[in-house]
């Protein structure tokens, strides 16, 4: 690995993920299904985010997008939850986890680490407060928008395994990954 990627490796352990790992794109699972969910509408997002299908593209051309890409680098942050139906606790963690990833896309794009890359994060794109897809408008910070792992269609927990990262964190807990492919 390049000292680049193992220093982009540190920046991002030193914000607190709990795991990260390099992968090789190649060995990503994509599956239909994980899209399916998405129009079944479970994260109340479908039909109303850039970064969200439809708009975002057809699985097959998200599919050929990542695979552009060689590697990655997957990191996952893991919140305590009060009981199983934490969902304020749950929103918690999804944020604080989204607000790392911000970190580490700032670091890249301050240091010019990576010249190409794809970020792709749980759940919607939440940069701005109200995404202008609901008002009919085009997307106000492209460079900022970021879609979901699972709006792509990459089984996570295929991932995950593979790379030898822990699924499920335990009875009550969240677990956020984030995933940029480079």
């Amino acid at each position: 690995m390049t000292s680049a990627i193992d220093s982009l490796m540190s920046f991002i352990k030193s914000l607190g993920v709990d795991q990260l790992a390099v992968i090789a794109v190649e060995d990503i699972q994509f599956n239909e299904d994980f899209r399916k969910q998405c129009e079944q509408n479970s994260c109340g997002s479908y039909n109303k985010n850039w970064m969200c299908p439809p708009a975002l593209g057809s699985i097959e051309e998200l599919k050929e997008q990542a695979l552009k890409f060689k590697q990655g680098l997957l990191f996952q942050t893991v919140y305590q939850l009060e009981d199983s139906f934490d969902y304020e606790g749950m929103q918690e963690g999804t944020e604080n986890h989204t607000k790392i990833l911000r970190k580490v896309l700032d670091n890249i794009k301050s240091t010019k680490i990576l010249k190409e890359f794809l970020p792709l994060n749980v759940g919607p794109c939440t940069f701005c407060g109200k995404c202008t897809f609901l008002d009919g408008k085009e997307c106000r910070f492209p460079d900022e928008a970021v879609s979901s792992v699972e709006a792509y269609g990459i089984d996570v927990m295929a991932l995950e395994k593979s790379c030898g990262m822990s699924y499920n964190n335990g009875k009550n807990t969240i677990s956020c990954i984030s995933l940029i492919l480079f």
